[in-house]
């Protein structure tokens, strides 16, 4: 059993000690180049990784998307000084949250967090919300609009500072130890070369944000699999309407494992597979073929949200399943099963799937490209 998991699950303990082991152990460095110090992993391989973090603690990876989404941008960043200073400070295990998503009445594609220059330096002010990962973070990539220009940017801002205040306000019922809560910029410092250009962006950066999602799905099925496994072996009371005299001899209870292990593996095995574009999209990133690169790209987006579709389903069934082999003691908060479901399902929200599948859908039928970048707001229509 993943140590201190389900006490965590149970207290809304957010797991800031874990989250420490994996910084000391170079975890956030693992796509840094093993020149630059870091372990040189592809993206299937982080993919694997993460899926067995989430297999321990679902909420650790998600927590982590953010940094590893930074340090892929700066991965496609142009070899050069700067690049080797962000390397450097993911190798002393610097790690970085996320804050795009905006408060209140905001309008769809409008951005309200904002910077401005302030002393040859840049200020930074705005509140956001699902700032994953940010409560345990050295760093925090926010998404904002310059006053100067109104340019959308990435601002690189440092968490230990006055002008930075975060909160653990997350009131979603699964994935409660994320750290996905508000995040609060008032006159927060950012140095002038912590400014990044969003149209500077890696391009595959919407797929790579779901990949970890696939990942972090993947990895709940896993411990779902896991689970009911351990909970199956130790069971001693049994139904009179049973097929054997202990459970884990009964056939069909043993079918329902064995039905809940294949969601598992094909859904770990799609997460991984799903990477692959990916990979091709960042290897692609500094080769003299635009055509290879852009192809890859369309892979990269279309295959991590067909994963994203199909994932889904095979771990919410997992997850969901695993009840009909235990009895309704199995329902006990000491036990904490429902938490593989309620992080499943929070998980599974992100990112509506029937738009995924209309976009999947209309590449295959038209060859339409699919979007990169996507955003969430009010709607222009809302008060008419």
């Amino acid at each position: 059993m993943p140590r201190g998991a389900i006490k965590r699950e149970r207290t809304r303990t957010l797991p800031r000690e874990p989250i420490e082991w994996l910084k000391k152990a170079g975890f956030g460095a693992v796509r840094v180049p093993v020149e630059s110090g870091g372990a040189g992993a592809s993206l299937p391989q982080l993919v694997q990784l993460l899926i067995e973090l989430a297999a321990a603690d679902s909420n650790v990876p998600q927590a982590l998307r953010g940094h590893f989404a930074f340090v892929e941008d700066r991965l496609n960043a142009q070899p050069g000084p700067q690049r080797d200073i962000w390397f450097k400070r993911f190798v002393a295990g610097e790690t970085f949250g996320n804050a795009w998503t905006e408060v209140g009445e905001v309008k769809i594609g409008d951005v309200i967090t904002q910077v401005s220059p302030k002393d040859g330096r840049w200020a930074l002010n705005g509140h956001k919300y699902y700032s994953t990962g940010s409560i345990f973070a050295d760093w925090i990539d926010v998404y904002a609009r310059r006053a100067d220009n109104g340019a959308d940017v990435i601002a690189a801002v440092r968490t230990a500072q006055p002008g930075v205040t975060l909160h653990d306000d997350w009131d979603g019922f699964g994935q409660r130890t994320t750290g996905s809560g508000t995040s609060i910029f008032t006159d927060a410092v950012v140095e002038a070369a912590d400014v990044f250009d969003f149209s500077t962006r890696f391009k595959y950066q919407t797929a790579f944000y779901q990949l970890v999602h696939l990942a972090t799905l993947a990895g709940i099925a896993r411990a779902a699999e896991r689970d009911v496994a351990q909970q199956v072996a130790g069971r001693k009371r049994i139904f009179s309407t049973g097929n054997a005299p202990i459970a884990r001899q009964d056939p069909q209870i043993q079918q329902i494992v064995g039905q809940i292990s294949a969601q598992a593996y094909a859904a770990a095995a799609v997460a991984i597979r799903a990477a692959e574009p990916a990979q091709r999209a960042y290897l692609a990133r500094f080769g003299d073929d635009p055509e290879a690169e852009k192809a890859a790209n369309i892979d990269a987006e279309i295959e991590s949200a067909q994963g994203q579709l199909v994932i889904a389903d095979l771990a919410l069934r997992a997850t969901a399943d695993l009840f009909n082999a235990l009895g309704a003691s199995s329902a006990s908060e000491r036990l904490a099963l429902d938490r593989h479901w309620r992080n499943a399902r929070t998980v599974a929200t992100h990112n509506p799937l029937v738009y995924k599948a209309r976009i999947v859908g209309d590449w295959a039928i038209n060859g339409t490209e699919p979007p990169y970048v996507w955003q969430i707001g009010g709607s222009p229509a809302a008060g008419k």
